[in-house]
């Protein structure tokens, strides 16, 4: 829902303030049309229907993982393609990874995302209906902002979508903005918005290393990036988690382990979260389950808290690294629910 153009028409038809509050009540409750929306005169609603949409993307296709996450395709109204992915767990979690552009600049090595044309920046509008499409599904709890693009190169629209979503169910505690480094953007978030979780995707602690996977290295380099972090978390009194992409023979060897723990001082500041390589076009390959573990024993013994994060969604592209709007989506057992208006998707089984 364009909130902006709400309020806009409502103005436009003389229609009290209250009545785009009641609107944005029934759309983060999981409404699907204005129909539902009983407590709105029914020449209100049939004025709405004809003249805004109900979301301000329109879903071009959906596909089901073997594991039970789901990849949704959408097109914005001036058709720039953006994914989003709902990953269910069995304690009940149910969390949306979300895009904060269309495309990203940063061209990370590793990265699908980075290897698409960029497009532009998301509305606020648009990030918050990547939730609202999923939220017409069942109740959400859960957001990371680990989707396609850099999310503090879009901070005013990511920080207008923060404020959004405890209304939808997702919690700003469980609301997680992920960085490949931008120092001003995560300045800025030690004061500015709700007091969401930050991570870094780090990926190498050695300069070299991390340019050759991150040019935005070369912009920022790590120093000054964890400097930020620190300032970060001195603000918001939370730890900063650490992204870092499992990759053989590039930076999973114990001494570069060595280099990570000493570079994340102090050690309460952080958390590592391992993550293995899901496969994208290139040259580089993940690093073994045994070489994982080993490098996690180091980091443990350094004293650096350091958890291995599970892969979902592999088959369906839709893992970390792997959204590319339009890329593979259907490999392995995942099942394509075709195209649709975002509105009309039938209920989750």
């Amino acid at each position: 829902m364009d909130l902006r153009a709400l309020d806009n028409l409502l103005a436009e038809r003389g229609e009290p303030a209250f009545r785009s509050k009641q609107v944005w009540e029934w759309l983060a409750r999981g409404a699907a049309s204005y129909e539902e929306m009983t407590n709105l005169p029914a020449a209100l609603r049939e004025a709405l229907a004809a003249e805004l949409p109900i979301s301000t993307l329109e879903l071009e296709r959906e596909v089901v993982s073997e594991d039970g996450t789901r990849k949704a395709l959408f097109a914005t109204a001036d058709g720039r393609p953006l994914e989003t992915v709902l990953m269910s767990y069995r304690d009940g979690r149910r969390s949306i990874c979300v895009s904060s552009q269309s495309g990203c600049p940063l061209t990370c090595a590793f990265c699908a995302t980075g290897r698409m044309a960029f497009g532009r920046n998301l509305t606020a509008s648009e990030i918050v209906d990547q939730a609202l499409h999923f939220r017409r599904r069942g109740e959400v709890n859960h957001c990371v902002f680990m989707g396609m693009g850099e999310p503090l190169m879009n901070l005013d629209a990511v920080i207008e979508a923060c404020e959004r979503l405890p209304d939808v169910g997702i919690a700003t505690s469980h609301t997680t903005v992920s960085t490949v480094g931008w120092v001003p953007g995560i300045e800025r978030l030690a004061t500015d918005g709700p007091r969401v979780r930050l991570a870094l995707s780090l990926h190498s602690a050695e300069p070299d290393v991390r340019s050759s996977l991150m040019p935005v290295n070369d912009r920022y380099p790590l120093d000054e990036v964890l400097q930020a972090c620190l300032r970060w978390r001195e603000a918001r009194g939370k730890r900063v988690y650490i992204e870092y992409l499992m990759l053989a023979g590039v930076n999973d060897g114990p001494d570069q382990a060595l280099v990570l723990a000493e570079a994340l001082k102090p050690h309460e500041a952080f958390k590592v979260n391992l993550i293995p390589f899901n496969p994208t076009p290139g040259e580089l390959t993940g690093s073994s389950p045994n070489q994982i573990a080993a490098f996690r024993s180091v980091l443990q013994r350094s004293g650096l808290p350091t958890t291995v994060r599970l892969t979902r969604g592999r088959d369906i592209a839709a893992a970390c690294g792997q959204l590319a709007a339009g890329g593979p989506g259907t490999a392995g057992s995942a099942s394509s629910i075709g195209s649709r208006p975002a509105a009309a998707s039938p209920p989750l089984p």
